[in-house]
């Protein structure tokens, strides 16, 4: 990493980098080539992710967590995605989807409930889309209805990270479909709650440790103590919730195209043709030129996006574009890095296709490229 962005980070935020960067190199390469083709993410993996607290960030000490900072959270996500996006995405969705909206919108005793059990044992998940709803967020299909002393959800979700592991769900629902997106309610729904399952895992492209499933609700009764926030205000905890989490993506991202971009890095100055290492050829030292300077500028916008939102400016706009330019960066970078292994780049026994099947989730989930583009223009119109 070169010194204009370590200039950035603190001798704890330096410490914290490296500790991270030594154990997945220790810890999570070893087994990120079986965890894709199992697609499967290693337990014992998951749970030295708790017991290092880092499915706990941010929470605070009194709940069992590290009390961290949001961009402590970034540097941990950067760097697990580094060797592995799906380490780096299990840990992104706990930290800036799932904690954040119980330490943003939980009541105390939602709080109390849950935060510890987060902290050392419970995966979470966040539960908005559905088949008929990606993109269009707020077109969902999926209803609350009042039960008595709470309320009674049907419908399915789709696309749903960290669900086959997950005991919390972010789930969101429509209690007045009439009233449209004023309708959308936030719930916080147990695996274990009646007329809830976890239905169909995707066979996906990349980021096949990561689990991806289906989500059932046929008549799951939900206690009217986990409504999360305030009746027909879950469209606010969901946007607000993404243009966070927007920041973690754009970290795994950044990740990943670091990952790529070393591994091409040090194959051209080994690799041999024509009797010189190929990196002594110009034009594949402009191919890692780009590389470098496609990286260092994707880093700068995602620290910056990070330490805006720690200091309680706005970062909606910053957020965006760092989560555009940095999956634009993770594809280019991971697809360049293929080109400098020639064939040795298209076959599973070396790493870089695996970084470019990875990078392709950057530009779709948590708010596609185009939305990305939508959002920063509005508020450069504004």
């Amino acid at each position: 990493m070169s010194p204009s962005a370590l200039t950035a980070l603190t001798s704890e935020e330096l410490l914290l980098r490296q500790s991270v960067r030594d154990w997945a190199e220790s810890r999570v390469r070893p087994l990120a080539r079986e965890m894709d083709e199992k697609a499967h993410f290693d337990e014992g993996l998951l749970q030295e992710f708790f017991r290092l607290g880092w499915m706990a960030i941010q929470i605070p000490e009194a709940w069992g967590g590290s009390a961290g900072s949001f961009f402590d959270a970034v540097l941990v996500v950067e760097e697990l995605s580094r060797v592995d996006a799906s380490a780096g995405v299990v840990v992104d969705v706990q930290n800036t989807l799932v904690n954040n909206a119980l330490l943003r919108w939980g009541s105390p005793e939602q709080q109390q409930r849950y935060l510890p059990r987060m902290a050392s044992e419970w995966v979470g998940a966040y539960a908005l889309s559905e088949p008929s709803s990606g993109s269009d967020a707020f077109a969902l299909q999926t209803r609350a209805e009042r039960d008595g002393g709470g309320f009674r959800l049907n419908g399915r979700k789709l696309w749903i990270t960290n669900a086959l592991e997950a005991e919390l769900f972010v789930l969101f629902a429509n209690l007045d479909p009439a009233a449209g997106y004023r309708g959308i309610t936030g719930f916080l729904v147990e695996r274990g709650f009646p007329g809830f399952s976890v239905g169909k895992k995707e066979d996906k492209l990349g980021i096949r440790a990561s689990s991806t499933c289906e989500l059932i609700l046929e008549d799951c009764q939900v206690p009217a103590a986990n409504v999360l926030g305030e009746l027909g205000k879950g469209y606010k905890i969901a946007i607000e919730t993404l243009n966070e989490g927007r920041i973690g993506i754009a970290a795994q991202m950044l990740g990943l195209a670091q990952g790529a971009m070393e591994c091409a890095t040090r194959y051209a100055q080994e690799r041999k043709q024509f009797g010189k290492a190929i990196a002594e050829f110009q034009g594949l030292q402009f191919q890692l030129a780009q590389m470098h300077i496609e990286v260092e500028a994707a880093r700068l916008l995602v620290y910056n996006a990070a330490r805006l939102k720690d200091s309680g400016a706005d970062f909606i706009k910053e957020a965006a574009m760092a989560k555009y330019f940095a999956s634009q960066v993770a594809e280019h970078v991971a697809s360049l890095a293929v080109e400098v292994y020639g064939g040795y780049g298209f076959v599973k026994d070396y790493p870089v296709e695996k970084y470019y099947r990875d990078a392709k989730i950057g530009k779709i989930y948590e708010g596609t490229s185009n939305l990305q583009l939508q959002t920063i223009a509005k508020l450069v119109l504004k």
